[in-house]
């Protein structure tokens, strides 16, 4: 748990009180929650398939292959982000908010450029930033995918929501890893998309966690569904919650001329973010 002692390290008000202690244990947890595990491309209609006719492991694996389309697909976009997160109980009250210009970019990544922020720096550079890192490391990496390799899928139910049917498929993961969760997903029948996730950490970081809840929607944008927004809550064993809350905002998809080379270079000697370490 290095992080939970980067933490408490950075803690010093002077002295630490008892309620910061406690603090530092609890808001490592918020840190996977708001990781998004799948980023679904659109798949091109196919109308020979209709109802369940489809088996249900051939709809997870036709969402799989649209997750490999994004990918080759996909090439670039950018997005303004808000970040809000509150924190109430064991005797305070702390917020923080942060905008961020987020860019991906094939075969590069996520990177992020804080715009502002405002409020608790415990919260910004111990939580939201390092809540960054984690997203830029595991967009390349992509090790939290949320495929059969990862998790085992079991069909649920049918559903219909705004005219389009959608399948509900309980998820549990099958491998050890700090960013996955089980729950619920719900995916488009025509696109084969994840369109909502709703779920829990598979794993409590922290013994002063008592649940963690995460609601994590996807969003139509042109060919592709990527996340919209998500909204976290994590309730402390001893009272009190944490809630987290991201917009992702409007995508732009038409990538400047050079931005691709500059954006590069700017990886190529990325500094870490400011109070990450």
């Amino acid at each position: 748990m290095r992080l939970i002692s980067r933490l408490c390290a950075g803690l010093r008000f002077g002295q630490m009180r008892r309620t910061n202690a406690r603090l530092c244990f609890m808001l490592p947890a918020l840190l996977l929650a708001a990781v998004p595990s799948s980023l679904g491309a659109a798949a091109r209609p196919d109308n020979s398939a209709t109802g369940m006719a489809m088996e249900p492991t051939e709809i997870v694996w036709r969402m799989v292959a649209q997750n490999e389309t994004r990918a080759h697909e996909l090439k670039y976009y950018t997005s303004r982000r808000h970040y809000h997160l509150e924190f109430h109980g064991l005797g305070r009250s702390i917020a923080a908010d942060m905008h961020v210009q987020a860019t991906y970019i094939a075969g590069e990544g996520k990177s992020f450029q804080v715009i502002d922020e405002s409020g608790s720096h415990l919260l910004l550079d111990h939580v939201l930033k390092r809540l960054l890192e984690t997203e830029r490391e595991d967009s390349l990496q992509r090790s939290s995918a949320l495929t059969p390799f990862n998790y085992n899928f079991t069909f649920d139910s049918e559903t219909k929501e705004n005219g389009r049917l959608l399948y509900v498929f309980s998820v549990e993961p099958k491998v050890k890893n700090k960013l996955l969760y089980r729950g619920r997903v719900w995916i488009d029948a025509e696109d084969y998309a994840v369109v909502r996730v709703e779920a829990q950490p598979a794993e409590n970081l922290s013994f002063w966690i008592k649940k963690t809840e995460i609601h994590h929607v996807y969003g139509k944008c042109g060919e592709f569904w990527l996340p919209e927004t998500n909204r976290s809550e994590s309730k402390v064993r001893l009272g009190g919650s944490a809630v987290l809350t991201i917009d992702y905002g409007t995508y732009h998809f038409e990538e400047p001329r050079g931005t691709a080379q500059a954006v590069a270079t700017e990886l190529a000697v990325q500094k870490p973010l400011p109070g990450v370490r």
